[in-house]
This record gives structure tokens, sequence and C-alpha cells, in this order.
């Protein structure tokens, strides 16, 4: 009986696999993930040998259509996107597969060291990039959260299924245990992802705003206040209520105040009481 593809990869083997990967995941149009052998079925197999040899979870189930999606959305917070590379991309496409281990303290003074360095025809348009970047996030939060909501009622209807069989297989239950395991590594990944954006953003946005202060700021600061939000309804694990993000709130959201100067419209008659 032939091996699984996991069981043969060697040491020596995966470190010809990690030069031969050492790019980001290809992307097409709108950021999303292209075929690629490599990334898709290569590297996650010799990821989850290794994930094996440190003890951690590895199912043999099937993806459910569910989880495929969860994991396609999810990788559009741990890249950089269409910038330059401010999020470290080969190395979160290494913990993607399961090649590296753990996380990456990052810096969050990388994407305004982007801005900055990048050549603009003014101020405003620095400002527009940091918004469309903002704005793409918020946009594709509602999906994303969905999607984490979709696989945890998957788990939980597993653990229902099972509890109903009379005698449940040992591999099953480890595998289903696993899979439990799996998904939510993916989803912690997904909310200190997310963490890690709005704090960079806001690291560029309030260093902008010393360096070249703009009117484009204004509309900026909104959004990321919407974004503050979205990354706490994250932190609490609540997924499964996303209109939350943007005002229909079930919790009591903190209140992230302004960091833009609002000045008071000044009365058309103050002229007449001036001395």
């Amino acid at each position: 009986m032939a091996k699984p593809f996991h069981a043969l990869v060697t040491t020596a083997t995966l470190a010809g696999l990690l030069l031969l990967a050492g790019c980001a995941r290809p992307v097409g149009d709108f950021g999303r993930a292209e075929p690629d052998v490599i990334h898709d079925s290569i590297l996650p197999a010799a990821g989850n040998l290794r994930a094996m040899t440190r003890g951690e979870p590895v199912s043999g189930f099937n993806k459910t259509d569910e989880e495929v999606e969860m994991a396609d959305r999810i990788w559009r917070f741990m890249t950089s996107g269409r910038t330059e590379d401010w999020f470290y991309d080969i190395a979160a496409e290494w913990r993607r597969t399961r090649i590296w281990p753990g996380s990456i303290a990052f810096s969050i003074d990388r994407y305004y060291n982007w801005l900055h360095g990048t050549t603009y025809a003014s101020a405003g348009v620095r400002y527009a990039t940091l918004g469309a970047d903002v704005g793409a996030d918020l946009a594709t939060i509602p999906s994303t959260f969905a999607s984490i909501c979709k696989v945890q009622t998957i788990d939980r209807q597993r653990q229902i299924a099972a509890d109903h069989l009379p005698v449940l297989q040992d591999s099953q239950q480890n595998d289903m245990v696993a899979r439990k395991a799996e998904n939510a590594m993916q989803i912690d990944g997904f909310v200190h992802a997310l963490r890690y954006r709005y704090d960079s953003y806001n690291f560029a946005l309030d260093h902008l705003l010393v360096e070249t202060p703009h009117p484009e700021a204004k509309p900026v600061d909104a959004d990321l206040g919407a974004l503050g939000s979205a990354v706490d309804q994250a932190e609490r694990g609540d997924f499964c209520g996303t209109r939350d993000v943007f005002g229909s709130r079930r919790h009591n959201a903190p209140i992230i105040p302004p960091r833009i100067e609002h000045k008071p419209a000044q009365p058309a008659n103050m002229a007449l009481h001036a001395s």
C-alpha cells in the first residue's frame, strides 16, 4: 500500500521545497489566490508532516466547502495585497501551510514606511491610498465573518452527529477533534492579522497627520473607527453578528474618538459683536 505523500517528505526534501517556494503565494485579479500546485498541494502536505512531528493536531478529514471558503477569505487578510510587502508575505504563506510554527512579532510601522517612501502626486493621494486599503478590509469583513460563523456551525454539527452514533471509531474522534483545533488556529490567526492591520493603519494615519496634514484624513479616520469596531467584535469571537460592524450592534461598542480636530462653524453675525 502506497504511503501518503506527506509521509515521504524528508528534511532534505523539505529544504528543497522551501527553496523552490521562496516566494509568496501567486495572486490574480482583486488579490485572489491563483491555483498553484506548490502552494496548494506540496507545501501543505509538507507542512502537515512538520506539524505532526511538532505534536500539533492534523486531521485526516476532507475539508467541507465551508472550510475551504473560510481559508480562502482569511488568506486575504494575511498578506499585503497590492502593496509592497509590509506583511511578511512569504512568512505568512509558510505559516498558512504550517511549514513555519507559531507567529512573528510584526512591527506596526512597516505600512507607514511603505506609504512614506512611495512617491505620490500629492499628500492627498497618500491618504486616499490608506483610505482605499481600510475600505477594502471593511468591504470584505462581513463575508469573512460569515464564513467563519459557518465553519463554527459545521464543528458543532460534527459533534452532534458524533453524539448520536452508538460507537465512534477512535480515528474519527481524533480527526474531528483535530479539525476543530485546526479551524480554531486559522480563526485565531485571522484575528491577530486583523488587529495588526488596524494597528498599522492607525500608526500610519497618526504619523501622516504630523507629516502632511490634509482634509482627506477625515474620511480615513471615520473608516478606521468602523474597522476598530470590527476588530473588537473579532476579538470577542462574535462572528455570527456581522451587522454589528456597520452599526446595528447587539453589544455596546467602545466609542473611538476621532483624531481630526473639528472646529465649530463661525456664526455669520460674529463680526457685529467683535470689539
